[in-house]
């Protein structure tokens, strides 16, 4: 490999023997080091041959601290050879970046707020429980506390090494858009809306599948309109205006109209957390009057 670029002592950029851009690192493999030197392959720990940008990647992983970088790819690689899965380097590089990330949060005193726990913990239990014990590991050996609320996010990370996804971006955009929703369903229902509960968690999967299917071109289209947004326009008509403010959302952030049979299953989805919201508001109702009693 020749070098291309030297970032600091720890990484350069390279080009292999395939000719491609990759950043190596490794303690001392850029010391003294300068473009079209060849690198000291005993120096080298780790390549990484990202898609594109690979400058731009070694730029994010220079400022990465190298034990940090070992300590999570060492957490990262027990967590998907217990699933039975690759650690490809795009994942790597995702996590690495992620969890350096949330740790530079944690130093700064910012939290991030992960809404869609509920819906990972039925849909990836397993990558959840995983996730979980690597922000075990990585704070057992570290200063800096990541967050539990931080193990949402690995667990998406690991599902996408387990089904091949070349990045994690794309769960990141469904689950950016899916907490916007969420949002709508807050303002709407206040504290009655629990987006931890089994519903939300059901809304989450069917708005997960819907945007699979709007990528690949398909949407429902089995006359459920037909047969039941009538009744639900009668019947549920805050649920039905709700589900239409989504379908408003869904279609501003997708570029792509919503089908009425799509907007009725989600208006039986919303139909379904105003029951349990109404639910709860009898439930804290009856307590406040035994309470007064």
């Amino acid at each position: 490999m020749r070098i291309l670029r030297v970032f600091n002592n720890n990484v350069v950029l390279a080009r292999d023997e395939l000719g491609r851009e990759t950043v190596v690192t490794g303690r001392g493999v850029g010391f003294q080091a300068r473009p079209g030197q060849e690198v000291d392959a005993s120096r080298v720990a780790r390549r990484f041959v990202p898609a594109r940008n690979a400058g731009s990647v070694g730029e994010v992983i220079a400022d990465i601290p190298l034990e940090r970088i070992t300590l999570i790819e060492e957490a990262l690689s027990r967590a998907t050879r217990e699933l039975g899965a690759p650690t490809p380097s795009s994942t790597v590089l995702a996590v690495v970046d992620h969890v350096n990330q949330a740790m530079e949060r944690v130093r700064q005193g910012l939290v991030m707020d992960y809404p869609l726990r509920a819906e990972v913990a039925h849909l990836h239990p397993e990558e959840l429980r995983l996730a979980e014990r690597m922000i075990d590991e990585l704070n057992a050996v570290q200063e800096v506390q990541l967050p539990a609320g931080e193990a949402t996010a690995l667990a998406l990370h690991l599902f996408n090494a387990v089904v091949g996804s070349p990045s994690a971006e794309r769960a990141w955009q469904q689950s950016r858009l899916i907490a916007q929703i969420f949002d709508v369903l807050t303002r709407a229902y206040g504290q009655d809306f629990d987006p931890d509960s089994i519903d939300a968690a059901r809304l989450a999967a069917h708005l997960r599948y819907f945007l699979t299917r709007v990528r690949t071109g398909e949407q429902v289209a089995d006359g459920t309109a037909h047969a039941v947004a009538r009744v639900l326009r009668e019947t549920r008509p805050r649920a039905y205006q709700i589900a239409l403010r989504i379908r408003e959302l869904l279609e501003l952030r997708l570029a792509n109209p919503v089908s009425a049979d799509e907007t009725a299953y989600l208006t039986i989805h919303v139909a379904r957390l105003e029951d349990a919201a109404s639910q709860a508001r009898r439930a804290g109702s009856h307590t406040s009057e035994a309470v007064l009693d």
